[in-house]
């Protein structure tokens, strides 16, 4: 099977066989890996030019009630080093956000029941309130849709919840049975429904697998046309079950980004923090695969290391203006430039 055919059909009429994904994703062609990036780019730039947008993260609380088998925020991490920000600390890391040039922040944390609708949903109305030109996304997982409303109706714009694997088989590997795939999947569906643009994803290389679920992920991704799309490396963290397992591979995680720009040409796609704490130019290898989305660090530079969802995490001591000012470079060395904008989908 020529590679370079298959990639040509996948930008032309988005549509391959299982049979073509599988043969592209496993191939070990250099010069057709090449090609797939050159795609990507060229998809990429025709609709957002060389712009890339910017998230302020605001990782503000890392105690979780889950026990996912990866994640080192997990409720049964008895190392892990709880926080939570104050209200003040969340709006002050906006403020000093917003005078960097940010107009998205991203307020992320685990599923903490401290934090109840109506204290997300203040949160969200005062960003709102003084940042009226910002788009606020949550990813704060698994809700009801009585509160996915509240929040929406509250000003949040977006909402990020990773899918994490198309196969309810491979989901109950990664996770403890009180934990459900298809609610995963209805959460999705839910926040479509009420007018949030959402972004799904999953991990590269997590444990168990396999070729045939990526290309189910693909079909997924393909098939929910997502605002946003995250995906990036599974890095194991010391105080999970899965501490022995090998990290996912840079080579088939930036594949992986070419080939959803080409499923869903639109789409606002990171380059993640995962991405380059795999590789020290992993988040510029990531821009010029396809991503144009960067997600740097707002939290106060005294929890950063504390949001260890993974071992290794990059970006853990530089005061944000130091930080941006890294990354504006970094970006630059790709190609590419930072954009002061909300970064809202261009919908083709």
């Amino acid at each position: 099977m020529d590679i370079k055919t298959v990639i040509d059909k996948l930008k032309s009429a988005r549509d391959v066989s299982d049979a073509e994904l599988e043969a592209l994703l496993t191939s070990e062609d250099e010069d057709a890996a090449a090609y797939l990036a050159a795609c990507a780019r060229e998809v990429r730039e025709k609709i957002y030019g060389k712009a890339v947008y910017i998230r302020g993260l605001i990782e503000f609380t890392n105690y979780c009630k889950n026990s996912c088998y990866y994640c080192g925020i997990n409720c049964k991490n008895t190392n892990a080093q709880r926080y939570r920000l104050s209200d003040e600390e969340i709006l002050g890391c906006v403020k000093e956000g917003y005078e960097l040039g940010f107009r998205t922040f991203v307020l992320q944390g685990g599923e903490d029941p401290f934090y109840t609708d109506d204290k997300i949903v203040s949160l969200v109305r005062e960003i709102k309130s003084v940042h009226p030109d910002c788009a606020v996304t949550l990813s704060i997982g698994e809700r009801s849709e009585i509160s996915y409303r509240a929040f929406f109706e509250a000003g949040a714009d977006r909402y990020l919840l990773r899918h994490e694997t198309a196969s309810p088989e491979h989901y109950a590997k990664l996770h403890p049975a009180e934990m459900s795939w298809e609610n995963r999947m209805n959460c999705l569906k839910i926040l479509r429904k009420i007018g949030f643009q959402v972004g799904c994803g999953m991990m590269v290389g997590s444990p168990f697998q396999t070729t045939e679920n990526l290309i189910a992920d693909l079909r997924f991704i393909s098939e929910f046309q997502p605002d946003m799309c995250g995906i990036g490396p599974f890095i194991p963290h010391k105080d999970t079950i899965f501490k022995n397992e090998p990290p996912g591979g840079l080579r088939l995680t930036l594949k992986l980004l070419s080939i959803i720009r080409l499923l869903v040409p639109d789409v606002l796609l990171p380059a993640t923090t995962a991405l380059g704490t795999i590789d020290l130019e992993g988040r510029e290898k990531g821009l010029r695969h396809g991503a144009n989305v960067v997600m740097p660090n707002l939290s106060p530079v005294s929890v950063r290391d504390k949001y260890a969802i993974y071992d290794g995490k990059i970006c853990t001591g530089s005061e944000s203006a130091k930080c941006i000012k890294c990354l504006s470079n970094r970006v630059a060395s790709a190609g590419y430039e930072i954009v002061v904008d909300r970064g809202d989908r261009k919908r083709i």
